[in-house]
């Protein structure tokens, strides 16, 4: 089953508590799905990543006031929702969307969640600014937005500007910034920083600490980027 069926499956809410429970649980109650305890047994971490961040993604949504197209299109497109659940998964993203909470206790809930794997937290935000630049265009609320949630997840402003450079495209960014190091790191600095960046956001690394397959499109995306920016450095000092 992949995980759109689990997490609409009904027995998870029960079982997280606190904002993402509830709301699986509600979600839950709409369709009166069931699911056993065994089934969920081995994705609590799947479904804790991917309900809280379809609720961090429907709050961001409407950020700026507005839900475009751009953005329901690219949610839909980029995280492999089957047929058979994209009712579903619209029905959830639009409770998310409607519910009064704040998107604080979301976020807090995954940084309980996943506080001692900062690059799972880290994949939250790349996955929101994913959603943020479907247009094109990232508005100051949305912008907003993003760095209040890296700021729950404890993510420094350093590493919160690597991450935002890394989506200016590749003819924009800087790619020093994308690696994480000064322009005067040594070439044994700047070796160690893109190894440690790839161990990190290695997708099956990350799958494993409870990523869900169909979201891992997006960590694909950051290694062709950190790779792309390495090679550029690279080739500006002449090294093979």
């Amino acid at each position: 089953m992949s995980i759109w069926g689990t997490i609409l499956g009904g027995a998870a809410g029960m079982a997280l508590g606190g904002p993402i429970g509830a709301l699986l649980g509600a979600a839950a109650a709409h369709y009166a799905g069931k699911a056993s305890r065994a089934q969920l047994g081995n994705t609590t971490q799947e479904t804790v990543f991917a309900v809280g961040f379809i609720a961090l993604c429907a709050k961001m949504a409407k950020a700026d006031g507005v839900v475009t197209r751009d953005e329901v299109d690219v949610f839909k497109k980029a995280f492999h929702i089957p047929p058979g659940e994209a009712k579903k998964v619209a029905f959830f993203f639009d409770m998310a969307k409607k519910e009064v909470a704040g998107f604080e206790g979301y976020a807090t809930q995954l940084y309980r969640q996943f506080h001692n794997q900062p690059a799972v937290l880290e994949q939250v935000i790349d996955l929101l600014f994913y959603i943020a630049m479907a247009d094109d265009v990232m508005h100051p609320a949305e912008k907003e937005f993003l760095v209040a949630v890296a700021q729950i997840f404890r993510i420094s402003e350093a590493n919160f500007t690597r991450i935002y450079e890394s989506h200016m495209g590749a003819d924009q960014s800087d790619p020093y910034v994308v690696i994480g190091v000064e322009r005067d790191a040594t070439d044994k600095e700047l070796k160690s920083a893109y190894r440690t960046l790839i161990k990190e956001h290695h997708p099956d690394l990350l799958m494993s600490q409870g990523v869900p397959k169909e979201l891992i499109e997006v960590a694909n995306e950051k290694l062709a980027v950190i790779n792309n920016a390495y090679d550029k450095i690279c080739k500006s000092r002449g090294i093979n």
